[in-house]
């Protein structure tokens, strides 16, 4: 099984710079999700982070041995007193991270999507989010970002953290987003769950002239023979399918959710009902708890009935291998999803 990604060298700051175009090893299973060409912001995570970290000095930045992986070796550059190496001892990260904010500080706490959602989950649940604190967790490779197979790829997060009261959870769509994001959680009160994309992350929103809102969904754009409900991700690769089904005389338009929880019902319904568009769920996360069962829920509840597809991981263990091959090989690849939208039509 072959294929071709992308692959890109560190930057030395937080200027926007395009990618190469470079052949790579088809072995490469954490790849950039970036397409060809197109523009990326490197550590967007970190850089904002450290921003934020000037104005507040009770922020702290956690990690359990993955500075590096997490962007958070940005703030250990910065604020090298402020930070916090725990080791590979995840229930430990989020243990002292409680201890920290029920000191007054905000711990911003960083590690693999798997380990936060898996392995820590009941240190976070009685801890965390039981006391409300104002722990903000930070978590890599969500969803299908790794081709390193089930043992790293968080198919499942959303649906754990969604289930967790006192809990906000974030699924931001690009380096823009994410910069948004880090100042607008430390003004939130209460623990939050954000998915992080981390080292080259694509530039997308900026083209609409974005800003991201807690707790809000906002259409990037409007279309009128489709709605593409996503977060994440999926959101770019929804708005990369809309301007290439223009070519097909497909209106395809983009309802973008960056907050998994508290859900944007409102907007959800309004756009949802209608009349006369296919709404379609698009999520880098199984179909069985994230967004798509919260969006035909909230749908269901309110008697709003438009013909309703989804787009997202099978409820199996993932397979290992080059991201492009399994992103196309499970539907998320900005062909497949058009592929599969064109069929439904």
């Amino acid at each position: 099984m072959t294929t071709k990604t992308e692959v890109t060298t560190e930057a030395p700051s937080a200027d926007v710079v395009i990618q190469p175009k470079k052949k790579l090893k088809t072995s490469a299973m954490i790849a950039s999700i970036a397409a060809e060409g197109q523009a990326t912001k490197p550590a967007p995570f970190g850089h904002a982070l450290v921003e934020l970290a000037k104005a507040r000095p009770e922020i702290v930045g956690m990690t359990a041995d993955l500075g590096k992986y997490t962007d958070l070796h940005i703030f250990k550059e910065a604020f090298p007193d402020r930070y916090y190496q725990m080791g590979m001892a995840e229930q430990l990260l989020f243990g002292a991270a409680a201890g920290l904010a029920h000191e007054g500080f905000m711990p911003f706490a960083t590690t693999y999507a798997v380990f936060a959602s898996r392995r820590a989950y009941d240190f976070i649940h009685q801890t965390i989010a039981e006391e409300n604190l104002d722990v903000k967790i930070a978590a890599a490779l969500p969803g299908l970002t790794s081709g390193y197979g089930p043992s790293h790829q968080a198919a499942e997060d959303l649906a754990l953290f969604r289930a967790m009261p006192n809990m906000t959870v974030i699924d931001p769509c690009d380096a823009l987003e994410t910069e948004q994001v880090v100042p607008a959680i430390a003004e939130h009160k209460g623990p939050v769950y954000m998915r992080l994309l981390r080292g080259k992350v694509p530039l997308v929103l900026d083209e609409y002239g974005y800003r991201f809102e807690l707790g809000k969904a906002q259409m990037i754009r409007d279309g009128e023979d489709v709605l593409v409900i996503s977060s994440g991700l999926l959101t770019m690769r929804s708005l990369e399918v809309a301007k290439a089904l223009e070519a097909d005389k497909v209106s395809v338009a983009v309802l973008h959710v960056p907050t998994i929880k508290p859900l944007d019902t409102a907007t959800i319904l309004r756009e949802a009902g209608r009349s006369g568009r296919m709404v379609i769920v698009a999520e880098n996360h199984t179909v069985i708890g994230g967004l798509g069962e919260a969006v035909a829920g909230a749908l269901l509840r309110e008697g709003v009935a438009p013909k309703f597809r989804h787009i997202g991981l099978p409820d199996e263990f993932l397979a290992a291998g080059a991201l492009p091959t399994l992103h196309d090989r499970y539907g998320i690849s900005a062909e497949a999803m058009a592929t599969s939208i064109k069929s439904w039509l």
